[in-house]
This record gives structure tokens, sequence and C-alpha cells, in this order.
């Protein structure tokens, strides 16, 4: 049986509004008329209502104090104004009461008609729309996976996708063959990158172009440098592992605050923090970084996260190579201590040419959803992962950073080290016990695994990586697949299908913003 919206309509000239409230009926709507506030209230109090539309000027009780009461009772039902005032005083009045709308007499039918369809059932209607646009898009979207595409056709594709997944609701079909799609496109982008990625390497020593994508070792010099010779503060921020979709919901908040450009570079192979946040902040491929630093890469080799360690170092260097000059300041933020202390100084960085902040909790939500039980069951999907981020930053120490420095005369650079997905599939691999432990990618000798789940890279070099007596031979997963050895394979197979994962090739983990802000002011 179809749900029917109740609403519910006081005004104390209910019988001149009989053709209105018929109108209603015909359309579908179940409407309660009352003369006061005293009985919409009690109406509240007593009965179910998806909308109110509440008459600001009534004998006895007004319609501003009725809707205190009314939000006190039921604070998320919509209530639409509607009065003969234009004051801006009432109009004030009203949206501090937050109104969802506010409609000015003599209102016609169709008026309270299209304002209640947009309240009840605008949600419904967007997403039958957008589920139409998508369903529309499906053929063109499955050419173009058909036809050769360069790093900025996949760029676009992968917004397209988000957007989608963003605006799909409730049409669960609809959403199937949106993450089908999105596993074919992974497919197809997995094969172009291993197609790809060492003409990109080979070709690293000249500018991006039509065929070759921004690298992570270029983001420094490409888009946060040139910033410098403005003499203004640029402040660098790093979030690690942030997807580009989560950065759009972070977007939305931040946009009325700042002029924003968005921008993509690709990050590195293998797409885990110790080779892609290096590159970041020593303009260098590992490659080059482990022959440059010998001792700061082999100082890590047993624990990977300890190889960022030196960011500060390696970010000093780079611009000492660039020659270019400028007071530097490096923070880490780990713990929610460290960003609150940080918050509250932020504008301590506007004192420094050039401030570099690594955040680390979207990598920490990552880490810590695969590990909780209680975390998967929150944001057990793409949309409800997205969504427990956008939580999380709207509260945060970080967006209230960022309010602060809208109010300065500074320039933002935002980017991530890598992005992460959700890991679907195991794949068997065969290593010796010198092998490396990551689920998405591994180093060591003599590693067997599937070709068609993984990139076998035989000679590290030409993916700019190091070789040592470990790592003569790397492999990296392609898709939302992870690595799972024969021992007890079902057993691991088991605990780690699900979790979110990085070091391999998707769009989630290799497309990736780069965003400059500007405050407003």
């Amino acid at each position: 049986m179809a749900y029917t919206s109740r609403i519910l309509w006081a005004d104390d000239e209910i019988d001149l509004l009989r053709p209105h409230i018929l109108f209603l009926e015909t359309r579908g709507y179940e409407v309660t008329s009352v003369t006061n506030g005293s009985d919409a209230i009690e109406h509240i109090r007593n009965g179910r209502f998806d909308v109110v539309l509440l008459d600001e000027q009534m004998p006895g009780m007004g319609g501003l104090e009725a809707l205190n009461e009314i939000k006190d009772l039921a604070p998320d039902i919509p209530v639409v104004m509607i009065t003969k005032s234009e004051e801006e005083r009432i109009m004030e009045e009203a949206l501090g009461g937050k109104i969802s709308d506010y409609l000015t007499k003599p209102v016609n039918p169709s008026q309270v008609l299209l304002t209640c369809k947009r309240i009840l059932d605008g949600r419904r209607i967007e997403s039958e729309a957008a589920s139409q646009n998508y369903l529309q898009s499906f053929g063109q979207i499955t050419s173009a996976l058909t036809n050769p595409m360069e790093h900025a056709d996949w760029v676009s594709l992968y917004e397209k996708l988000i957007r989608y997944d963003v605006q799909l609701d409730a049409d669960e079909g609809v959403r199937q063959v949106l993450e089908d799609q999105y596993s074919e496109a992974n497919r197809a982008f997995s094969k172009y990158v291993e197609d790809s990625y060492k003409r990109w390497i080979s070709d690293v020593d000249s500018a991006p172009d039509t065929f070759r994508p921004a690298l992570s070792h270029e983001v420094v010099p490409r888009w946060v440098m040139p910033h410098l010779k403005s003499e203004k503060p640029v402040i660098f921020f790093v979030i690690d592992c942030m997807r580009f979709d989560q950065w759009l919901e972070f977007e939305k908040l931040l946009s009325p605050l700042f002029n924003v450009e968005r921008d993509t570079h690709f990050g590195i192979l293998p797409t885990a923090t110790p080779y892609s946040r290096n590159s970041i902040f020593s303009g260098l491929l590992p490659r080059d970084l482990a022959d440059q630093y010998p001792r700061m890469w082999a100082d890590g080799e047993d624990d990977e996260h300890s190889r960022n360690r030196n960011e500060e170092e390696l970010l000093n260097d780079l611009l000492k190579r660039k020659h270019v000059k400028a007071r530097v300041r490096y923070d880490k933020l780990v713990a929610s201590k460290d960003g609150k202390e940080f918050q509250q100084s932020v504008h301590d960085l506007l004192q420094f040419d050039l401030s570099a902040v690594v955040v680390n909790f979207v990598d920490i939500l990552a880490h810590s959803r695969s590990d909780s039980a209680v975390l998967k069951e929150i944001a057990p999907d793409e949309r409800a992962y997205r969504s427990l981020t956008k939580t999380w930053f709207e509260h945060s120490w970080l967006y209230q950073s960022f309010q602060q420095l809208a109010a300065s005369d500074c320039t933002i650079v935002i980017t991530t080290d890598h992005g992460a997905i959700r890991s679907l599939h195991g794949t068997k691999v065969i290593g010796d016990r010198e092998t490396s432990t990551a689920l998405r990618y591994k180093y060591g000798r003599n590693l067997k695994c599937d070709p068609r789940h993984a990139i076998l890279v035989k000679d590290p070099e030409s993916f700019g990586l190091p070789v040592n007596n470990r790592s003569n031979n790397f492999i990296i997963a392609k898709e939302d697949y992870y690595f799972v050895y024969p021992t007890n394979y079902h057993q691991y197979l088991n605990k780690y299908r699900d979790t979110m994962q990085h070091g391999g090739i998707s769009m989630e983990e290799m497309i990736l913003p780069v965003i400059t802000m500007k405050p407003k002011r």
C-alpha cells in the first residue's frame, strides 16, 4: 500500500482555504485543518504529520509561538510559515525558528502544492531524475570504456560516476547497475594503467601532457611552489587517504568560504604512504629517493610507516634543489589532541612562507573501519563511508581551522597521497618469508600471482621503484583484489574481505584531487 503524506494546516481563515485543501487532496495528500495554534499543537502531540502549514497571524497563540512549541514536540517536522506580513523582522523570527519555507498571502493552490511537493517529495523526485539521467548515460559510459582513453578522460569518467553515486538514493536496482559499471570501469582503468605506467615513468623528465598525468612527485613543484612568489603565506595540507568523493563532500562546506580551483594528479604505484607521500615531499620517485637517501630508505625497511619520518627534511631539500628560499613549518597531526592544539594556534601558520600539514585522521578512519565491527556496521558501503567522513569533517578541528584561515590573506593547497578501496575479492599470492606484508602490494623474490588480478613488476626501476636484495620483484593488485597466501586461505580471505585498503590500482586509489583555495573575504 502506497504511503500517503499527511499535511496539517493551521489558519484562522481555514474555511476560505477549502479549495486549496481539496486541490491538495486530489493530488493524493491527506490534509487535516485547524483554526488556531493550540489545536495544531494538540494534533502534533497526538498524531503523525509530514509537514505543517502555519498561519503567522492567528487569534490567541500566534504562528511564531506555535512554531516554537511544535519544534519542541517534533524538531524534525518541516514547517511552512504563511503570513500577510512582509516585514523583515517577521521573516527573521520565522527563519530563526528553523522553518522549511515562507509563503506570503494570498497563496494560490499551485504555489502550496509546489512547496509541499518540494519538501515531501523532493528527495524522491531528485533521486528518480538522477536514476533516469544515469540510465540514459549508461550506454555512453559503456561505450567510452571500450575506446582508448587518456588520463583526462578517466578523470571525467570517474567524476561522473561519483556524482551519480552521490545522487542515486533509494533505487537499489539502479544502484546495483552503477556498482557493476564501477567494477567494469576499474577493470578497464587497471588495464589502462598497466599499459601506460612504464611510459609515464620513462617520460617523467618532461612536463605532464595529454598522454601523461602529473604524478605524486610533481605536486609541490607544480601546485605549491608557484604561489610562494606572491609573498602571501602558503599552507599545504596533505590529508592522508582522502578519496576524490570524500573531497567533494568537504568542498560543499568550504566553497562558501573560499574560491576553489580543483585539479588532479595520479598517485604513483604502489599507492601507499611510504611511496606516494615521500614522493610528494621529496619531489622524487621512490627509486631516486632510495638512491639519494639510502640510509633513510633502509631505516624503514622493517617498518614501512617509519619511512615517513623525514618529510620535513625532504621538503626543505626539494626547495633547495629548486632554488626556492622560504621559511618552512611542518606539522604532522595524528591524534585528536594534535588537531585541537593545531586549531587553537592555526594563525601561527601565517608567520611562515610555507606551512606543510599532514593530517592522518582519514587514514585512521579507513583502518578503523577495517578493524572495527561497529564502524563497519555504521559504514557498510561507499555511501555510508562517505557520509561518515563528511560528518567527522563537519564537526572537526580541521574544518574549524579552515574557517579561521578564511579570514586571512593566504593560499591553501590541499591534496592526498592516495585513496582507498573496499577490497572485496581475494587472490592467491606465493612468496618467501621475506615478502612484505601489505595486502594490496608486495615486494620480495620469486613472487607469483594471478596476472588477471595483479601486475607482476619484474623490473622495478621501470616503474620508478627501488631495488634491493628483498625487493627485486613487486606485485600490485588491480581493481578491488587483495592478496592472500594459500596457507589458511579461507581464514584470511574472510578476515580481510570488505576492508578499506590501499596500495593497488583503482580509480579510488590513484585519481586524486589537488585543490587550490583562496579566501573570499
